[in-house]
């Protein structure tokens, strides 16, 4: 075990005179109560090391001590429902979520398992070995490093996480004792056998995302907007409703108010999946703007690793990352400490290979042990004054496949989901058109292409018309506008709290989506047969296209189907007034 002592401290960065060997990226005890550290820079004979907790009291001289290996988490059963901070140490609960100092170790927790294999088999690295049955079914995995022949097995039943459950005798004699948890590095990948390209869309019950920008199962997305933009209320409710196996939500540099919430709300909502709580299939790491700001720059790695862990077991995993601005803060922060020479706005040069590191980690693939799963990542953007031209906004587009702006405007407007239409895109549509084939739209590349164009001429002609005024326009261009506003009002609108609207599965998005069309078509038709444009504005169940997606909820798909009859009796009805006035 080598040891330094301590010679300069600023912060959470410190310098140490070293007395045996050390690695990069070693984890560390510093100071008589054993503060969780990590080596950041090797110098000759002294160490640079940043550290996780708070840094008062230190002074020079005081002991240093490596651990001997890089910084790890304990991955096991117990993470479901369990809220941690950014070093993935429990929180208590408690009014002031105090943790003690230090690498903490995890209270013990009982389970229930079966065995899935029995002695003598040979397991390979990753293969599951027992299932835990309640509260919710796990299975236990081989560490990646760790394979042989099974020498011991304990007997099935209740055990304590942290038991020896089964004995491995690999080829050279060697034993590993399997435990229901396990170490693992966070800056490290866990491995996997084979990366998948994209192939389905993960739901997210939300129709401006699934319709229009869908975000592939193993993909990634950034969720950019200024203060007030609804980042955070919209990162909830994909967190609920998305179709995702188990929810890793991290409030990386988060206000603690909204972290507040976030730890009250989760354990209270029911997972409309299964009814049970939502917090059975959610692991919350909260790290807020007062917490140290070295441990704010960790927690995305801590929260990645524990979202690979999940996806070696089969699962599609959401990782929900809120925000990479201020993770990218306190690389900035650290940065400046330790001298190095700044990028763009401060930041650090190696800004963009971070963000990638990081974004690379989502992925579709196949485990070591041959099941599939998937981590999806949506990482929130904080970019000061919504500015997109920022350094963190502009590296993050370059490595991710769905880009969801979020506009002041549109928010002010109380319009939500505050998604700009015309500055978001999604890379995957054509790689995930066969999957909507399948769930019964084969036009649905056509129509989202139609909307699009719509929104594109809308944004053209509404410049215009405050130059000439709206009446002033064609009457073509006029009925343009009046159903883009219709596919603004009754489509893109949704509500996270209205109980009828909150969650639009994608038959319901195809069929309400078919409806707008349809009534685009016949209303450019009626216009072309000389009906005026006010006429059109003012058939009776423009109102309720208007509020579509409140009128017509799940149950009434039927209902919603038959929409575009009593459109065309309308349209046929002002034909037949216009061909007579005629």
């Amino acid at each position: 075990m080598s040891r330094a002592n301590i010679t300069w401290i600023g912060g959470p960065v410190l310098r140490a005179r070293v007395e045996g060997p050390f690695s990069i990226f070693e984890a560390l005890a510093v100071g008589e109560r054993g503060l969780l550290g990590e080596v950041i820079q090797l110098r000759g004979e002294e160490i640079v090391a940043q550290v996780y907790e708070d840094t008062t009291g230190l002074e020079p001289g005081m002991p240093v001590t490596g651990h001997g290996k890089p910084l790890s988490v304990t991955l096991g059963p117990g993470l479901l429902g369990g809220i941690f901070d950014g070093l993935l140490r429990p929180l208590t609960g408690s009014a002031t979520f105090q943790i003690q100092p230090g690498a903490a170790e995890r209270v013990p927790a009982r389970f229930n398992i079966e065995f899935t294999v029995k002695a003598d088999d040979f397991l390979e690295p990753g293969a599951g070995f027992a299932t835990i049955i309640a509260p919710r079914q796990q299975m236990l995995l081989v560490p990646p490093w760790a394979r042989g022949r099974v020498d011991w097995l304990a007997s099935a039943g209740e055990h304590r996480d942290d038991e020896t459950l089964a004995v491995l005798v690999d080829d050279k004699g060697e034993r590993h004792e399997l435990t229901m948890r396990h170490e693992w590095p966070v800056r490290r990948p866990r491995p996997v056998r084979e990366r998948l390209g994209p192939h389905s869309p993960m739901i997210t019950g939300q129709r401006i995302l699934d319709t229009l920008f869908p975000v592939a199962r193993g993909g990634r997305a950034a969720l950019p907007g200024g203060f007030g933009t609804g980042k955070t209320v919209l990162q909830e409710a994909l967190a609920k409703w998305c179709d995702a196996d188990v929810i890793v939500y991290v409030g990386c540099g988060e206000r603690g108010n909204e972290m507040a919430e976030v730890l009250d709300e989760f354990p209270q909502l029911d997972d409309p999946r299964t009814g049970r709580p939502l917090a059975e299939r959610t692991v919350i790491i909260a790290n807020t703007s007062n917490m140290p700001v070295a441990a704010r720059e960790a927690s995305i790695y801590t929260a990645i690793t524990v979202a690979e862990y999940f996806r070696d077991q089969g699962l599609n995993v959401a990782l929900m990352a809120d925000s990479t601005s201020r993770w990218a803060e306190a690389l900035r922060e650290v940065s400046g400490r330790l001298g190095e020479l700044p990028g763009e706005a401060g930041y650090p040069a190696y800004l963009s290979s971070r963000l990638a590191e990081f974004y690379e980690r989502a992925a579709r693939a196949v485990a070591l042990n041959g099941l599939e799963g998937s981590v999806t990542i949506i990482g929130a953007i904080s970019p000061p004054a919504g500015d997109f031209s920022e350094p963190v906004t502009l590296h993050t587009k370059r490595y991710v496949r769905c880009f969801w702006a979020l506009d002041r405007q549109r928010a002010q407007a109380r319009f939500y989901p505050a998604i700009h239409p015309l500055l978001s895109y999604g890379s995957d549509t054509r790689e995930l058109a066969d999957w909507w084939k399948t769930a019964g739209n084969p036009d649905w590349m056509t129509q989202r292409q139609r909307a699009l164009e719509l929104l594109e001429a809308q944004a053209h002609l509404e410049r215009m018309a405050r130059i000439v005024g709206r009446d002033a326009l064609p009457a073509l261009q006029q009925a343009k506008l009046l159903c883009a506003d219709l596919v603004n009002e009754g489509f893109l609108r949704q509500s996270s709290f209205s109980k009828v609207d909150r969650y639009c599965s994608p038959p319901r998005q195809v069929a309400m989506l078919g409806v707008l069309l349809h009534f685009m078509d016949r209303a450019e038709a009626a216009v072309a047969a000389g009906v005026a444009p006010a006429r059109i504005a003012a058939i009776p169940m423009l109102r309720q296209l208007q509020r579509l997606g409140e009128e017509f909820g799940e149950e009434d798909l039927l209902r919603l189907k038959q929409l575009p009859r009593q459109i065309d009796y309308e349209f046929d009805q002002l034909q037949t007034v216009a061909t007579h006035a005629g």
